[in-house]
């Protein structure tokens, strides 16, 4: 018989039963319900009761569910941008039975999401993302699911030209757009709050937006000029990244100095930018709707800082150890050279 207990907020739920121990822990009790039942009639059927067994249902969003428990089970939660596309996932196709789950309903999925605006590369990631579900629940536990109706809805969703590579932005902002956005914040600015600074301080480190809020203080070495960006996006390992960076002056902005004002202001904490990422993003987009700035990304600093590094002299080779980026074929969709820039690149050369 299960025993289902309420700790901590959560509910777990433990089975014994016929030579068998199980036990597992949900957020719903009606999950931990639906659980025990189907634990419980496995270890009668002589199933393997260490499979989690689905719903009832047997719906898309309970292969999302039981992807999500695996990967917390192994020590790995969901990163910012997965979590968000599974939950649209979910939204959208959740209550979908698995046997619905065909070319056709894939295929107008994607048309769906195309008409409401989603471009290839997002459609892509979705119906990766599906892939992936599927390929997950059929290879760990074994569940009876139809595949290759992903790889034919995305073919076809190809041939529509709805699925594709995203287009290379090549969006860098002007000397005189960053000025209009250093005035617009200089006047609405709060101490805790600091966008400008924030703004240079992503051009003179090239760290993407999450990454400038994760580093903190014990990792400033001030005698070398680095501090340490935890956990950096690496497409071959997905968490542990950690790069010490150095703190240059060579985009226009100097990083150290600008950490050092921060730290002037005394905020408490261990972050250098206790700040929330999503309000600093949400800043950014009103400042430049605000200015007429047009279509200009915080994320675009990031191409701002890699070719202002380039264009400072910098070679491929040290590029990276900024900006921690894995290879030339990404560094290169990063970098936007402007023409005039290679004026001041020659002449520090004949300097030098």
């Amino acid at each position: 018989m299960a025993t289902i207990a309420k700790r901590r907020g959560k509910w777990r739920v433990q089975i014994r039963r016929n030579g068998h121990a199980l036990s597992k822990t949900f957020i719903r009790k009606m999950d931990a319900e639906d659980w025990a039942r189907e634990a419980e009639l496995a270890v009668d059927r002589q199933l393997n009761p260490a499979i989690v067994r689905l719903s009832r249902k047997n719906t898309f969003g309970s292969l999302i569910d039981l992807h999500i428990d695996d990967l917390h089970t192994v020590g790995k939660p969901l990163r910012r941008s997965k979590d968000h596309t599974l939950r649209a996932l979910r939204k959208r196709l959740g209550l979908t039975p698995l046997t619905h789950l065909t070319r056709d309903k894939l295929i107008q999925y994607g048309r769906e999401r195309a008409l409401e605006g989603a471009g290839p590369a997002t459609l892509a990631v979705d119906i990766s993302f599906i892939g992936t579900i599927l390929k997950h629940a059929a290879a760990v536990h074994g569940v009876a699911v139809d595949v290759e109706a992903v790889n034919a809805a995305r073919l076809g969703l190809r041939r529509l030209g709805l699925v594709g590579q995203p287009d290379e932005r090549d969006r860098r902002p002007t000397e005189e757009e960053l000025e209009r956005l250093f005035g617009h914040f200089d006047r609405t600015e709060r101490p805790a709050f600091p966008m400008t600074r924030l703004v240079q301080f992503a051009i003179a480190t090239g760290m993407r937006q999450d990454e400038i809020f994760r580093v903190t203080w014990d990792t400033l070495d001030a005698r070398r000029r680095t501090i340490m960006v935890p956990d950096r996006k690496d497409p071959r390992k997905k968490a542990g990244n950690d790069q010490r960076v150095p703190l240059l002056s060579a985009t226009g902005y100097d990083a150290y100095q600008l950490l050092l004002d921060q730290r002037d202001l005394r905020l408490n904490g261990p972050r250098c930018f206790p700040c929330n990422g999503r309000s600093v993003g949400s800043a950014f987009r009103r400042a430049c709707k605000d200015l007429q700035i047009i279509d200009l990304r915080f994320h675009d600093l990031r191409h701002e800082a890699t070719s202002r590094l380039f264009e400072a002299g910098l070679t491929i080779e040290q590029v990276p150890l900024v900006t921690g980026h894995k290879d030339w074929k990404t560094l290169k969709r990063y970098t936007q050279l402007r023409p005039e820039g290679l004026h001041a690149v020659l002449q520090r050369k004949t300097q030098g």
